[in-house]
């Protein structure tokens, strides 16, 4: 089962390596993740570069509709040469590009499969300003939720928060949902300003999903919001209870990989 793996804004390729390298110890031999740099030089994600070397890459430095187009270009030529893969796996920035590619190609080619079978989401949504463009009522409530939660990550993530905080520096982010995602509690009228039961059908990610989280992440409403594009027969949802970063403790790490691996199975009886 051979995945590729795009990492964060202002990361690169060897940092979501190092980020994934605990869960990834404890799939079998036969699963291989090819781990592939941003296209774009950029600046270090917030606190990025306290832990990790440069240099740090991104698949656009605007939410410009044309610069999203231009990442999904670039991926299509990766994925004719470099490909096939069965899977792909991301976190953050890569999920945006992932989910985005995902839903164009739903919108504009639906009669023709997606290059890949399965999709990993860590930490992750769909931009606002992709779904306006897909046609989707996106509302004040959800632009407000939007802005507000981008903001409080790039705080939170800071070098200055890291250096005073450390670890419990996700502590004040109550973690506190809606509803709960994974047993269908939470209501799809209104999901952090989203209207689910409006969404066009040709919208659903039609390739089983796994979407990881964290209810102390400030941007956990984008990973719900992007959760819920997915086919409700063909998705799973993980609490990992941290804020915007991939865990390393054991149990975490075996549930993750057990829910690779479920996507590796649901992908092949698909």
């Amino acid at each position: 089962m051979r995945f590729l793996c795009l990492h964060g804004k202002g990361t690169s390729a060897a940092i979501f390596k190092s980020q994934t390298t605990s869960f990834r110890a404890k799939l079998p031999a036969n699963f291989t993740f090819d781990f592939v740099d941003g296209f774009l030089p950029s600046p270090p994600a917030a606190g990025v570069d306290l832990f990790y070397p440069p240099p740090y890459y991104s698949f656009w430095n605007t939410l410009a509709i044309s610069d999203v187009l231009t990442a999904h270009t670039w991926l299509r030529e990766l994925l004719a040469r470099d490909g096939p893969y069965d899977g792909v796996m991301c976190f953050s920035q890569g999920c945006s590009l992932i989910a985005s590619f995902c839903l164009y190609h739903q919108a504009q080619t639906p009669e023709e499969s997606l290059p890949f079978k399965c999709a990993i989401f860590i930490c992750g949504g769909v931009p606002m300003q992709v779904l306006e463009d897909l046609g989707v009522e996106v509302t004040r409530e959800a632009w407000e939720m939007n802005n507000k939660s981008s903001k409080a990550l790039a705080e939170q993530a800071s070098a200055d928060s890291i250096l005073k905080s450390g670890l419990n520096r996700w502590a004040n982010v109550d973690g506190v949902l809606p509803g709960n995602p994974d047993d269908g509690s939470m209501d799809p009228t209104n999901v952090f300003g989203l209207d689910f039961t409006k969404m066009a059908p040709h919208l659903k990610i039609k390739i089983p999903t796994v979407h990881i989280y964290g209810n102390k992440d400030p941007r956990c409403p984008a990973s719900l919001q992007l959760a819920m594009f997915g086919d409700e027969r063909l998705k799973k949802l993980y609490d990992h209870e941290g804020g915007h970063d991939v865990p390393r403790k054991s149990d975490v790490s075996e549930r993750i990989a057990q829910l690779v691996e479920w996507s590796a199975v649901a992908a092949r009886v698909g």
